[in-house]
């Protein structure tokens, strides 16, 4: 009889854990999806981070893994190891893909720090240089936009990829498109305006509208800088904007002194 109900209790309990299994998986698919939870180590950062880096990211610290390898990321960066530093970024940016701040600094190391080495070293032959540079400009991007895959609504990721286009890859209809993702992300006016600066030098006049009408909506938001007004002036003349709706200001003697618009990539945009 004790037997029986050793028996009895020991089929309850394996039915209640099969039974629970599937709640669990859902529970922790749903927490995923939601981005409260992060998703499963792979294999590959098993092989990556080693045995005792490996079981201390299962025991929660993923973060304190995570921050150690970012300090051997940052030593191979101060010695131009570039190659290094691409492969403990993606290993960094694995361990916690919701830290927006490794998937920028993994993007920024490879698409001006590496490429500009690269480009600039007289080591190389200069074919060559241009292929390295291409490529390591090429490998930010693939950073940003496997970051946006974890973090679609985040305005900085957005931005970071906006700057790449314009600075590095020089295509305003790609930066214009990032931007503008960017601004959709965060509200920032900032964003508003890079998106018409990128159209406006577009060829198509749908897009240079556009960007006239942007500038316009910062305009009347209180956005006076040199830059706005000399564009808005600019299409005014082109489209024949009659007089009587034109804006009162003259022509700006220089167009060129929105704060954030002139300093380059990596501008903050938090807050702006």
């Amino acid at each position: 009889m004790k037997l029986k109900r050793i028996v009895q209790a020991a089929l309850v309990l394996l039915f209640l854990g099969v039974a629970k299994v599937p709640l669990e998986e859902r529970v922790t698919e749903r927490l995923r999806a939601e981005n409260l939870l992060s998703p499963p180590l792979t294999l590959e950062v098993r092989e990556n981070v080693g045995q005792m880096s490996f079981a201390a990211a299962l025991g929660g610290l993923r973060s304190l893994v995570a921050s150690i390898v970012y300090l051997e990321a940052y030593t191979a960066f101060e010695n131009s190891e570039w190659a290094k530093v691409d492969s403990l970024f993606q290993l960094i940016t694995r361990l916690q893909p919701r830290m927006v701040s490794y998937w920028e600094q993994a993007a920024a190391h490879m698409a001006y720090d590496a490429a500009a080495y690269y480009l600039k070293s007289e080591e190389i032959e200069p074919a060559v240089r241009g292929r390295l540079f291409q490529e390591h400009v090429d490998r930010g991007i693939a950073f940003l936009e496997e970051g946006l895959t974890y973090l679609p609504d985040s305005a900085r990721l957005w931005a970071r990829l906006g700057d790449v286009y314009k600075y590095r890859v020089k295509s305003p209809k790609k930066a214009a498109e990032a931007y503008w993702k960017a601004f959709e992300c965060g509200r920032q006016p900032f964003l508003q305006r890079a998106t018409a600066y990128e159209l406006s030098v577009l060829p198509d006049e749908e897009d240079q509208r556009r960007a006239y009408e942007l500038l316009k909506i910062r305009y009347g938001e209180g956005d006076r800088y040199p830059t706005v007004i000399a564009k808005i002036k600019q299409f005014e003349e082109k489209f024949g904007v009659p007089l009587a709706v034109r804006i009162p200001e003259a022509m700006p003697q220089r167009s060129d002194a929105d704060p954030g618009m002139n300093a380059g990539p990596n501008v903050d945009v938090e807050g702006r």
